[in-house]
């Protein structure tokens, strides 16, 4: 038997739990401290199986945070993108598990009610039964079957179709970063596809679109816009693992500036989202190892 304190044994456990809940990595922290006190309150001799009992701590918590930041998010400026997160080549490696973290997933969650979202994540991702979440949400366990069924029908009729190819990621990922760094128009719009859509999140604080870009020669133009400003001087491109998917960073004097995540269909870029709101780029600073 582990010597380990439960909650650091669970610790990346719990942080994916509640980061597929929220997106937000700010919120997940908070949300882990709150965790991590009501462990500290609890009589832990009496815990029979603490790895279920802090799951389902850290999914009520989320719960509650994700219903109440729900206005907070109907009000906010330009289209809402979640906190981009840095994570290992091992995760893009399990299929799987890299699209329960893709920004596309999250975005599609995103689309359901906050006790869907609980409900999808806990049977879905965590393979929990109907009895143990009606007990970990307190709802009778007929309703949470048709929770379930609803959310399973909802995310699926919704998840983007996209290329699972490694290689041509790595290919479209370069080539991609080599138009954006040279400012080349007619190379960028050669990788997006004609039916492309840019999402940009800049929370109102720095420069984004408000509405979503539509086309290629709309797209490309507004990026190499972005890029070519004053604001923009000195960045860097490289690739990295973002959200189990390869992505680029861009850098403004070593430090993270913007994310690129994309779906790729067909070996073109159909959905591109930008992230570059500085108060969610936190994820980018904190390691690779959060969403195992």
């Amino acid at each position: 038997m582990s010597d380990q304190d439960p909650f650091l044994e669970h610790r990346r456990l719990l942080f994916a739990t509640a980061y597929r809940m929220l997106g937000t990595v700010t919120d997940v922290e908070d949300i882990l401290q709150d965790a991590w006190l009501k462990w500290n309150d609890t009589d832990q001799a009496a815990v029979i199986h603490p790895k279920a009992y802090l799951v389902r701590t850290v999914t009520n918590l989320s719960l509650n945070r994700l219903t109440s930041a729900r206005a907070t998010r109907e009000s906010y400026v330009g289209p809402w993108l979640p906190e981009p997160v840095l994570t290992s080549p091992d995760i893009a490696e399990d299929t799987e598990l890299a699209d329960t973290v893709s920004t596309a997933m999250l975005v599609v969650l995103e689309t359901l009610t906050p006790v869907e979202r609980a409900v999808f994540l806990l049977r879905e991702v965590f393979g929990y039964t109907h009895a143990e979440i009606a007990e970990a949400l307190d709802r009778p366990e007929s309703s949470v079957r048709q929770i379930a069924h609803r959310a399973k029908s909802h995310v699926q009729a919704r998840r983007p179709r996209f290329d699972t190819d490694k290689a041509a990621r790595a290919q479209v990922t370069a080539r991609f970063m080599a138009a954006c760094a040279g400012g080349d128009l007619n190379a960028l719009m050669d990788l997006l596809a004609p039916d492309v859509t840019c999402w940009s999140d800049g929370g109102g604080v720095v420069t984004a679109a408000r509405r979503p870009l539509h086309g290629p020669d709309h797209v490309a133009r507004w990026i190499l816009g972005v890029l070519a400003k004053p604001s923009s001087a000195g960045f860097e491109l490289s690739a990295a693992d973002i959200n189990g998917e390869l992505g680029a960073l861009a850098s403004f004097a070593g430090n993270p500036g913007a994310a690129f995540t994309f779906d790729l269909v067909d070996g073109h870029i159909q959905n591109l989202r930008f992230q570059v709101n500085p108060g969610k780029l936190a994820g980018l600073y904190q390691g690779t190892d959060l969403l195992g």
